[in-house]
């Protein structure tokens, strides 16, 4: 239970669904809910405790443009781009970051057949390899939601699952 009680005594910034947080006060923790199939992605530069959260729903832009205008955190691409944007206008070298993904569950709500979680985690990859990042951790797959927790202070992951819990 020590580690309910670290993130209970935290100030939690929590990301919602199609949302993205960054911080760099390190008495904040970035938290997100219920990934299922959706993909939460953690971005840590140790240098500065400055740290980034997605919580992203679908895997590219290009699926529907308009709502990527109003929502860009909803995609894998746009949300990304945005926040490792934002992080270099700060002075963060992204090339330093410690990322995390976890989430990409095979969900059974929902249309069955489009492999969501599977697109979204090909995704990430895909889009970190081409801004030359690379993950450091990560618990996808599977067919169970997830939340997951970064706390500023040091960039530690945690991901929880059911009664599940471990660093990623």
């Amino acid at each position: 239970m020590q580690n309910c009680e670290l993130i209970q005594a935290k100030n939690k910034l929590i990301v919602d669904i199609s949302d993205a947080k960054l911080s760099n006060d390190p008495s904040n923790m970035l938290v997100t809910y219920s990934l299922g199939s959706c993909i939460g992605v953690t971005f840590y530069d140790s240098a500065t405790n400055t740290g980034a959260m997605l919580h992203y729903q679908l895997p590219t832009a290009s699926l529907d443009p308009e709502r990527a205008k109003r929502s860009p955190f909803m995609f894998a691409d746009t949300g990304i781009e945005m926040i490792v944007n934002k992080l270099k206008s700060i002075g963060v070298n992204i090339k330093q970051l410690k990322i995390k993904v976890a989430g990409g569950a095979n969900m059974q709500t929902g249309p069955q057949g489009f492999d969501i979680g599977k697109r979204n985690y090909l995704a990430v990859r895909k889009i970190l390899w081409q801004h030359g990042m690379f993950m450091d951790g990560e618990d996808v797959g599977g067919g169970a939601p997830r939340n997951l927790y970064l706390d500023l202070a040091d960039g530690t992951v945690r991901m929880r699952s059911g009664k599940i819990e471990k660093a990623l």
